[in-house]
């Protein structure tokens, strides 16, 4: 989740920011069905795994929020973010066990899809003679592949999707996916790959039809998002284990903004990434360390998300051992 950082906000005016947002926001329309499902996700992996513990459970975030500039929107102020660091990261979170709550914008990267043609439906099956369609030879083991781990994680509860597009969905889902996984402690996992907007239009003050480009230039005034990394540790799941990242066009203030991060929020750990490198290296900011997370350049196909998420169930599992460091 990136952040707006600033001048130090008073809590009463934190708290106050944050339940206007919440308060003015439009109602997610399928709030009782994502209630349902997370009720039912997070109490099948609340009961004791093969070896006895506790199932681990991650909430990755992966995509960029909208902003919308009109209540019936057309137009709107978007966030750079493929998915493709969140998707990654839910493929292996659940290799190594965990069970994820993938929360993703509509239309990015999906987990077990990133091998596939960027049309897959189209380029991925052709004609034969006889006539029927099949898969491309070529393409053949991707897909398979593709859809034997997807279909295994989903039918093993291993794997819930939940998208959003707007701002204001992307928060009232995270508020709601946090409360349900307080009960999980400390095996619970929040991984805020999202790519947040820092600025949005409150929805009380947006007009509700298309914006007329006769009316002259365009005067808008946009608001600070109130700053839920600090209410989601201290009252939405305070035992959860929490990384977030922080990205940057100019690497000589990014470490310096992560490390400003990690103290400011109280998160375990900061990713930092520097826009022109980040699909090959990664440093994680924590409390004692600086750590460089590269990408293995021997093997076709490894990414950096591979060797990341290693390090983090590691620190993960240290975590648990001593939730109090």
């Amino acid at each position: 989740m990136d952040v707006t950082d600033g001048l130090e906000v008073p809590q009463e005016t934190l708290d106050a920011e944050i339940k206007s947002f919440f308060e003015s926001a439009p109602p997610l329309k399928n709030g009782d069905d994502i209630s349902e499902k997370l009720k039912e996700f997070i109490g099948r992996n609340s009961l004791p795994s093969g070896n006895g513990s506790a199932r681990r459970v991650v909430c990755v975030t992966s995509g960029g929020t909208t902003v919308p500039l009109e209540r019936r929107c057309v137009r709107y102020i978007d966030n750079f973010s493929s998915g493709h660091r969140g998707a990654a990261s839910t493929e292996y979170f659940i290799k190594a066990g965990y069970a994820v709550i993938f929360l993703h914008r509509r239309g990015t990267c999906q987990p077990h899809c990133r091998s596939l043609p960027e049309d897959p439906l189209l380029e991925c099956f052709e004609v034969t003679d006889e006539p029927n369609i099949r898969v491309r030879q070529s393409d053949s083991e991707a897909v398979k592949r593709a859809i034997t781990e997807h279909h295994a994680a989903v039918a093993e509860g291993l794997l819930l999707k939940l998208p959003f597009t707007t701002i204001f969905e992307y928060l009232q889902m995270l508020q709601m996916i946090a409360i349900s996984m307080r009960s999980l402690g400390a095996p619970a996992m929040f991984y805020l790959a999202a790519a947040v907007s820092d600025f949005y239009v409150p929805w009380r003050s947006m007009v509700e039809h298309k914006i007329q480009s006769a009316s002259g230039p365009l005067d808008m005034r946009l608001v600070q998002v109130p700053k839920m990394l600090s209410v989601l540790r201290k009252d939405w799941a305070p035992m959860a284990f929490c990384i977030s990242f922080k990205l940057e066009t100019d690497k000589k203030i990014l470490l310096e903004k992560a490390d400003m991060a990690l103290k400011k929020y109280k998160m375990h750990m900061v990713v930092a990434n520097e826009l022109l490198s980040r699909k090959e290296e990664v440093v994680v900011v924590t409390t004692n360390d600086k750590l460089s997370v590269h990408r293995d350049k021997t093997h076709v196909g490894n990414d950096v998300e591979n060797p990341l998420i290693r390090l983090i169930v590691e620190r993960h599992s240290a975590y648990l051992e001593n939730p109090n460091l």
